[in-house]
Parts: C-alpha cells; sequence; structure tokens
C-alpha cells in the first residue's frame, strides 16, 4: 500500500472517530473575503471522507454576512488555506466575511486578542499555544489544520545523519521557547539524549540560523517553511529531521482556535468558520498548483510558484482532527511537553485537553 494511501485510510478512521468535519512575507494588512469578486466555491471531492461531505453540506448562516476578524500570519505556508478560502470562495458560501489580519507579537498577545474580542479566531502551533493556554485564556480549539511545519538542517558535510547525532552539538535556534526546540527536544530525550544538557541551544535571528552552520559556530538549525525548504535547494544543506518522521506523520502541527465566548454565544459562526477552514485545507490537498497561486502574493520573493507547490505538498493538508481525534492529539502533545518539562509532571493532560478544545460540530 503506498504512503498517500496508508494516510488516506488513516484520516478516514480519525474523522470517523471525531464524528465530525472535514515569514517572510511584508505584511499586507487586513484582507476581506466580500471584498473580492469571487467565483462560486469549487467541488471538492469527499469520496473518501464521507462525514467531511455531510458536514460540509449543512447549512450556511442567514441574513447579511457575519463579518469576522481571523489572524494568521501571512508568511506561514503551511496557511495557504487561508488565501484559498478567499480566492475559492469557502467563506462566501459560509455567509461570512473574513477579514485576513497579519499578526506578528507574541502568542501570549495573539490569545489575548482572541480572548477579548480584538479577534474573533487564528492560527497557530500546537507546541507553540499550549503552554499559554494553561495560563487560562478564554480560547478553544476547533481544529487541527495539517501537520508538518518544523525541520532539523545542517551541513552535508557535517557528519550528521540523525537526530541521535545532536548530543554534544551545537544547535542554532530563532527562539529557545519555540515549537521547534519544544518538538525536537522530545525527539531526542525519546532516543535517550538529554536535550538541556546534551545539546547546546543557541539563539540566532531566525532568517539567518543557517550563517551559524556556515561559520562553524553551529553545527546544525532549525527552522520552518518556508526558510527550510528553500535553504534545502542548495545541496550544501541536508534535512536531519521534520516532525512528519515516525508516528508525527500523521499528527497536527497547526490549530484553529476560536473566541470563547464566539463558541458559546454563537456556535453556529464557530461551526461555519471552522467548516470553511476544513474545505478549503481539503481543497488545498487536493490541488496544490491552485492554492500556491493563492499563496504566492505573501510568499518570499525568491521563492517560485513550484517551490510554494512543493512546500504545499509536502504539508498535510488532508489531517484535520475535530471533536474526540483533536482532543486526543492535544492530550498527546500534553503528555510530549511533560516528558521535556514544559509542563509539570503534576498536570492532567485529560482535563487540560478537554478545558481548551471544543467539540465545535455538536455543540
Amino acid at each position: 500500500m503506498s504512503d498517500d494511501a496508508k494516510r488516506t485510510r488513516w484520516d478516514r478512521r480519525r474523522l470517523l472517530q471525531a464524528g465530525g468535519a472535514a515569514a517572510l512575507a511584508a505584511p499586507l494588512g487586513g484582507l476581506s473575503a466580500q471584498a473580492l469578486s469571487l467565483p462560486a466555491a469549487p467541488q471538492i471531492d469527499f469520496a473518501p471522507f464521507p462525514i467531511c461531505k455531510a458536514s460540509s453540506d449543512a447549512p450556511p448562516l442567514t441574513g447579511a454576512p457575519r463579518k469576522l476578524r481571523l489572524s494568521w500570519n501571512a508568511g506561514a505556508v503551511c496557511l495557504t488555506p487561508l488565501p484559498v478560502a478567499i480566492d475559492q470562495g469557502f467563506f462566501r458560501k459560509q455567509n461570512l466575511d473574513v477579514e485576513l489580519v497579519n499578526y506578528s507579537g507574541s502568542t501570549d498577545q495573539l490569545l489575548e486578542a482572541i480572548a477579548t474580542g480584538k479577534s474573533d479566531a487564528g492560527l497557530g502551533m500546537a507546541l507553540r499555544w499550549l503552554k499559554p493556554l494553561e495560563q487560562g485564556f478564554d480560547v478553544k480549539i476547533s481544529a487541527g489544520t495539517h501537520g508538518g511545519c518544523m525541520r532539523v538542517l545542517a551541513r552535508a558535510d557535517s557528519g550528521i545523519t540523525k537526530l541521535a547525532d545532536l548530543k554534544g552539538k551545537v544547535v542554532a535556534v530563532g527562539d529557545l521557547a519555540g515549537p521547534d526546540k519544544n518538538f525536537f527536544s522530545i525527539q531526542l530525550s525519546r532516543l535517550g539524549v538529554d536535550p538541556v544538557k546534551d545539546v547546546d541551544w543557541r539563539v540566532y535571528p531566525g532568517a539567518v540560523v543557517n550563517v551559524a552552520a556556515d561559520k562553524g559556530e553551529a553545527q546544525a538549525f532549525l527552522a520552518s517553511d518556508p526558510l527550510a525548504y528553500l535553504w534545502l535547494k542548495d545541496p550544501a544543506y541536508k534535512e536531519v529531521g521534520s516532525n512528519l518522521d515516525g508516528e508525527y506523520r500523521d499528527r497536527v502541527c497547526c490549530i484553529v482556535g476560536l473566541r470563547g465566548s464566539l463558541v458559546r454565544e454563537e456556535p453556529q459562526v464557530g461551526r461555519a468558520l471552522t467548516q470553511a477552514l476544513l474545505d478549503a485545507a481539503m481543497f488545498t490537498a487536493q490541488n496544490p498548483a491552485v492554492a500556491a497561486k493563492s499563496f504566492q502574493p505573501y510568499a518570499p520573493k525568491n521563492a517560485s510558484l513550484e517551490d510554494i507547490e512543493g512546500m504545499v505538498r509536502y504539508h498535510t493538508h488532508h489531517h484535520h482532527p475535530t471533536g474526540a481525534a483533536l482532543k486526543q492529539e492535544l492530550k498527546a502533545y500534553a503528555d510530549d511537553l511533560k516528558v521535556v518539562s514544559v509542563f509539570k509532571p503534576s498536570t492532567d493532560t485529560n482535563k487540560f485537553a478537554e478545558r481548551i478544545y471544543v467539540d465545535i460540530f455538536s455543540v
């Protein structure tokens, strides 16, 4: 059985369990879905995902289009489904007028903005959001959007071929509290490498972590797409690991967070927004070339359309859990964060996951 077939079979099972639905670009400010002349929402092949089909066919909101503000990082190529949702009419299909707001502040500031109504929803990385969510922000996670954001790179002549080889090495990172540093610390710990004592993590500006390796100041570095993908076009670099390795191939990376008051007072709006994003993710998985064109205005200038399509194909936009499947993945990440002491050993990860997620298609 091919890898694609295995992933399809796995996603179908996860979706049945869920019972539910299917930075480098310059800030471009808000972009409204209703400000454009949009085509009718395209057809998506839901054959492998019949429950997604049923949810997607739910009636849209009635009345005037509901205005919403959705925060995102416009330079994150893994969020390609957002411009796709505008260009292909998925927000309009749900009778939503969505303004995309490019947000570059801290995670705490983003979550506070969502919790206090400055934004109605946002997308971000699970391993960056979970620790701040422990503080009790009134934000509910309604879905995962995809997997595959983070990589470990090294120079081709470094002698490093696997994660365990990072023991005793200097690794350049853009942020000591970043999701990539947390993720690969978890993986190293599982390999018997103490990520605190056995690895020397050093902070460099994220856009030039590769320079640390070029100068011999680090033996490896962490990066996310689009930077990582573009650097890997240079034969001087190689990939040592990613968050699509092993069991994580079928785990979500980025998540959708909704304003808590929106979930309680207008759950139908939360459902409509989540559904539009999941439909856009499915479209992106099935039409990567079209999706790449939607993201091109936000991409680095040195990224060709072919490059963007390659990144879109690499990210697992076919995997976007909701409901029980989402809660289980959030619990698994919380368990992982206990391994590297980001969460306290006493944290009840079942209760934590229950508190921060919402089964949006059941409320």
